[in-house]
């Protein structure tokens, strides 16, 4: 095989597992209080029980919520087959009431001190534009593991994920990021802030999604940075084998969305 035919082999089996990506898993914005409980429930399993993260918690429902999850939307990647949550992530919105603590992001506060950009800083950016990813979460369950011949399937919550069903766990990770991206565009955002650890933006930019680092190290459950990403430089850059699940995505999104904002006091996201 030529190197041409090789690389052409390649990008064939990365679409058909794309494909394969968007057949199996459902693309949900929480639009209900028990679709957003599922969110909070996955939320407190990773951040609560499984890293030990001292976050605020609802003890008796178990959990993790914040008062930023009233002003931002939340979206699920969900398992067609089995209907468990894959993982999760919310966009916050910014109050557009000055004397709120929710007009300012959660790195606006949490980094206060370390933000050091001289043109990137959110306090320089028009409020109407910005938005934040946070809480990106992706269940132990549905994650890449070492796979070998004589391995069982994997079994959770009474369900059996078979070999071929965990082939495309490690495109969840992506998958959420382009739920953000496509939510971004459909809310009008254009200045996208994120507090992440080193790895995440350097995998990212393998799909075309290049951030700027914003603020020095900010202590925040580890050592992390804020980033920033401008939606339209993004969109322009993003690996074109990814724009037919980015689509996929976006058109799955867009009349949730809609019914969302028609069903929601606009304020409180907007």
């Amino acid at each position: 095989m030529t190197p041409q035919e090789n690389k052409f082999s390649k990008r064939s089996r990365n679409q058909a597992l794309l494909e394969k990506f968007s057949n199996e898993y459902n693309f949900i914005l929480a639009k209900t209080a028990s679709e957003k409980n599922k969110a909070l429930l996955l939320r407190h399993a990773i951040f609560l029980q499984e890293l030990n993260y001292e976050m605020h918690e609802d003890q008796t429902k178990k959990y993790e919520t914040d008062e930023y999850d009233n002003t931002s939307i939340h979206c699920l990647i969900e398992h067609k087959k089995s209907g468990l949550p894959a993982g999760c992530m919310r966009l916050v919105i910014p109050s557009s009431d000055p004397t709120s603590k929710l007009y300012r992001l959660p790195v606006e506060i949490q980094g206060e001190q370390k933000l050091n950009h001289r043109t990137l800083n959110p306090s320089l950016m028009s409020k109407i534009q910005l938005c934040e990813v946070s809480r990106l979460a992706i269940s132990r369950h549905f994650r890449p593991r070492q796979q070998d011949k004589n391995q069982l399937d994997v079994v959770f919550d009474g369900y059996n994920f078979s070999t071929e069903e965990t082939e495309t766990f490690p495109l969840i990770a992506i998958g959420l990021f382009l739920c953000t991206y496509s939510l971004v565009g459909l809310s009008g955002k254009q200045h996208v802030y994120a507090m992440m650890e080193p790895r995440l933006p350097k995998l990212l930019s393998l799909s075309g999604f290049h951030f700027t680092q914003v603020s020095e190290v900010i202590e925040y459950h580890g050592s992390r940075h804020a980033y920033y990403i401008d939606h339209t430089k993004a969109e322009k850059e993003m690996h074109e084998d990814l724009m037919p699940l980015y689509l996929y995505i976006r058109r799955a999104l867009e009349p949730q969305l809609k019914e969302l904002l028609a069903t929601t006091d606009s304020s409180s996201i907007a």
